[in-house]
C-alpha cells in the first residue's frame, strides 16, 4: 500500500461525520470532508509522512496533484503542506507552475492562503528575479485568488517587504468588488503597518481604498 492509500485509510479510520458537516456548511459546499479537525490531521500525517518519506521526497510534485485530485478537504490540505515542506528550500524556476496550478485548484481560502504566504512568497525570495513578473501576471489575472496571492504573498516579509509593490498592488485592485480582495488588501496593509505604520497611514488617507480594505488596513494602528 503507498502513503496515499495508506493516508485515504487512515483519514475514514478517524472521520468524524458530524464535524465533517458542519466543515462542508462552513467552506460553503464547496468540499467533501472527513471530518478531522486540523490537529488531529496533522498528528495522523505526519507518522505516515516519514514512514514514507523516501517516495514523497521523489514524486512530490505528482504526489501533491494526485492528493489534489482527492474530494476532500483534508486531502488538499495535506498536499500543500507536503508541497512546501520538501521544497521550501529548493524551488526551482519552474516550479512556478506548480504553484500556479495549486493556487487556482480547489481554491479556497484555507489553501490559497497558505499557498500565497508559505509557497509564493518564499518561492519569490528564491527567484527575485521572478517576482516582478509572476506577480504582474497574476495581478492581472481573471482568477481572483491570484489576484488575492499578487497582494498578501509578502505577509511573511516583515521589515523587508517591497512597500512599492505592496502598494501599487493595493492600488490595483482597490476598486474591486470582491470581499476576498477588499479584505486582502486591508490584510496585508495591517500586516505590513507593524513595521512601517506612518507609510501606511500615510497611504490609505490619501486612498480611496474600500471601507472593509480601510478598515482593515488601520484597525490595529489607530486608538
Amino acid at each position: 500500500m503507498n502513503f496515499i492509500s495508506q493516508l485515504d485509510e487512515s483519514f475514514r479510520k478517524n472521520a468524524n461525520p458530524e464535524f465533517a458537516a458542519q466543515m462542508k456548511s462552513y467552506l460553503k459546499d464547496n468540499f467533501e470532508l472527513y471530518g478531522l479537525k486540523t490537529k488531529l490531521r496533522r498528528e495522523v500525517l505526519k507518522p505516515l509522512a516519514e514512514k514514507n518519506r523516501l517516495e514523497i521526497r521523489d514524486t512530490i510534485r505528482t504526489l501533491t496533484f494526485d492528493l489534489y485530485d482527492f474530494k476532500q478537504r483534508e486531502m488538499h490540505l495535506s498536499a500543500i503542506e507536503l508541497f512546501e515542506k520538501q521544497l521550501r528550500k529548493v524551488y526551482q524556476k519552474e516550479d512556478i507552475i506548480y504553484i500556479e496550478k495549486l493556487i487556482t485548484t480547489n481554491s479556497w481560502w484555507d489553501s490559497v492562503d497558505f499557498i500565497a504566504k508559505q509557497i509564493l512568497g518564499k518561492y519569490l525570495i528564491l527567484h527575485p528575479n521572478e517576482t516582478e513578473k509572476v506577480i504582474r501576471r497574476f495581478s492581472n489575472a481573471e482568477n481572483m485568488w491570484l489576484n488575492r496571492s499578487s497582494i498578501i504573498f509578502q505577509l511573511g516579509y516583515k521589515e523587508n517587504t517591497n512597500k512599492e509593490l505592496l502598494f501599487n498592488q493595493c492600488l490595483a485592485h482597490k476598486d474591486s468588488k470582491e470581499f476576498f480582495i477588499q479584505k486582502a488588501i486591508g490584510w496585508a496593509l495591517r500586516e505590513y503597518g507593524r513595521y512601517n505604520p506612518k507609510d501606511v497611514l500615510e497611504f490609505v488617507s490619501k486612498n480611496d481604498l474600500k471601507p472593509l480594505s480601510k478598515r482593515e488596513a488601520i484597525r490595529k494602528l489607530i486608538g
